[in-house]
């Protein structure tokens, strides 16, 4: 009866490459933008650190057009960052539909992805960019 309404998770999907990943998320995911939704994304370039120590990336979301390519960072707390290439999850914090882009969207990336997709429950993190010092939403 407990377990009634737990989701059901598949077996896991694993990929032989971040790309291969990230295409089987764009042709078979929604990844919708939504207040504090984690869209997958590959990481083209690294673009250097900001003014307050962030660092800089240019990324393409997954979409069902092949990617979305925006400019995003890791909050500037963080001691990690990713590589050109890595598989990232990147935490959408405001989205502001009526501003141009790429001023619509706010977020930062919070997680390097391992290519493995469970179905039900989603991209195994391999690691997280988010500082100890941050606390997660909570939601009553």
């Amino acid at each position: 009866m407990f377990g009634l309404f737990r989701k059901k998770t598949g077996e896991p999907i694993e990929f032989g490459s971040n790309e291969a990943a990230f295409d089987y998320a764009c042709r078979n995911l929604e990844n919708l933008i939504l207040l504090e939704a984690v869209v997958p994304a590959l990481v083209e370039e690294r673009r250097g650190t900001g003014t307050e120590g962030e660092q800089l990336f240019r990324i393409r979301l997954a979409n069902r057009e092949g990617g979305k390519v925006i400019e995003a960072c890791t909050l500037k707390e963080s001691l990690r960052y990713p590589a050109a290439g890595d598989f990232v999850g990147y935490r959408v914090v405001k989205v502001e539909p009526e501003l141009p882009e790429p001023f619509d969207l706010l977020g930062f990336i919070a997680y390097r992805l391992e290519p493995v997709y469970v179905p039900g429950r989603g991209w195994r993190i391999a690691e997280s960019f988010v500082p100890d010092n941050i606390k997660p939403t909570l939601r009553m």
